[in-house]
């Protein structure tokens, strides 16, 4: 019979891990845990529950619960994809949740996003039979609610992360006032530990509209995937080449670009709701659809300037994958391309409320080598040393969970 998440816990039958050496109690715990009754002692009897493997030997174990996934093209998904893929090759146990497991059906106007339906028990089943160290929930949809409902009722500990500006999309799409959106996504991330958000200006004003206990995890990018290559890829398009990747939506401010009175060819890679409507619009523009691994390196190193349009992205990974292959970023002055080009030397790009100009500019200037030496700043294994120090795992300090998960220096 399939364990409910509201069914009574097991008996404990194994000891808690202990640091190799110590003995080390869990800490006095703020916030959702105290609420939930004695925190120690509510602690101890979630741990029991998930009978947590003994000893630092075998890494952590790490659920990560999303509602963006592939075949979805965008940052969210691979953010995630590559935290997983470097947490594993570290020797570490991820677990994703995502839609894939689920009956599903897609959401209204948007149906590259899937909407799960009824997921809660099969999601108390995976965490049940996956026995995790932590749970990090990287949405707000069905599966980041089902796995936040679980936690609740078993009193476990988890942390979020805030990936992107659902209120203004849903003001663009649906007209639905923007505080509704913010008053709703502050409801679910209050009962986690702690909500990780990627830049520290994005955190300054998650605060400004009431969000509290927030840590940092800035982004990364594989320097092994996107780096500098051969050029000639594209040389069947006139240059110069102005290239835009993600998905084709609304919320994406596309039509800024497109509209631009610029030379060469405007190259647009990706899926979305809007692309029938712009490609009848911009007869001029070449659409080539979504492109994933190798094939979306060779897009970067052929282009000429990679632009980005949008003013709601919380970071925009593709800005420092661009970056990567040694392309610079045209963009408006907003979160995101103000943090990643931040401290730039030039020819890495240029920022401008005249979107035409910054693409002028950051063509004009263009320095392949600088725009490559600024994105080695953006570590992927520093990301992930930061994503498992914000980890609430139950008991012990920061460093043993660093070491267990095989993420010290």
């Amino acid at each position: 019979m399939t364990q409910d998440d509201s069914a009574p816990p097991p008996p404990a039958t194994e000891t808690p891990r202990e640091p190799p050496g110590e003995q080390r109690p869990p800490a006095p715990r703020k916030g959702p845990l105290r609420r939930l009754g004695s925190g120690v002692g509510r602690l101890t009897r979630a741990r029991q529950k998930f009978q947590m493997p003994t000893g630092a030997e075998s890494g952590l174990k790490i659920v990560i619960a999303t509602d963006a996934w592939k075949p979805q093209l965008n940052g969210v998904v691979r953010t995630l994809e590559t935290l997983g893929d470097i947490l594993t090759r570290f020797g570490n146990h991820v677990r994703y949740i995502t839609p894939n497991e689920f009956k599903s059906v897609p959401l209204p106007s948007y149906p590259e996003i899937r909407l799960s339906i009824l997921p809660n028990r099969r999601v108390a089943k995976i965490i049940n039979d996956f026995k995790p160290d932590a749970i990090h929930i990287a949405t707000e949809g069905p599966i980041g609610r089902a796995t936040r409902r679980f936690c609740k009722r078993r009193g476990y500990p988890f942390t979020t992360s805030f990936h992107t500006r659902f209120p203004e999309y849903a003001n663009e799409r649906w007209a639905i006032p923007i505080s509704w959106g913010y008053a709703v996504l502050r409801d679910f991330h209050k009962d986690g530990e702690t909500m990780m958000v990627a830049t520290l200006g994005l955190m300054e004003e998650l605060k400004e509209r009431g969000f509290t206990r927030m840590k940092l995890w800035a982004r990364g990018v594989d320097l092994e995937a996107f780096k500098p290559g051969d050029r000639s890829f594209l040389d069947q398009y006139q240059r110069p080449i102005f290239l835009y990747v993600g998905r084709l939506a609304v919320e994406k401010s596309i039509e800024d670009f497109l509209a631009c009175d610029l030379p060469g060819t405007k190259l647009i890679v990706g899926e979305g709701p809007q692309r029938v409507e712009l490609e009848e619009k911009f007869k001029d523009a070449v659409f080539v659809g979504p492109k994933y691994g190798e094939e979306l390196t060779r897009y970067y190193q052929g282009s000429d300037v990679f632009v980005f349009p949008s003013r709601t992205d919380t970071f925009g990974l593709v800005n420092v994958e661009a970056l990567a292959c040694g392309v610079p970023v045209a963009a408006y002055p907003v979160r995101g391309p103000l943090e990643i080009l931040d401290g730039a030397p030039e020819g890495c790009g240029a920022l401008n409320e005249n979107l035409q100009a910054a693409c002028l500019e950051a063509l004009a200037r263009r320095d392949p080598e600088a725009c490559r030496r600024h994105a080695e700043n953006f570590s992927w294994e520093a990301a992930t040393r930061q994503f498992i120090a914000n980890l609430e795992i139950p008991g012990f300090d920061e460093a043993f969970w660093l070491r267990s998960a095989k993420m010290i220096d």
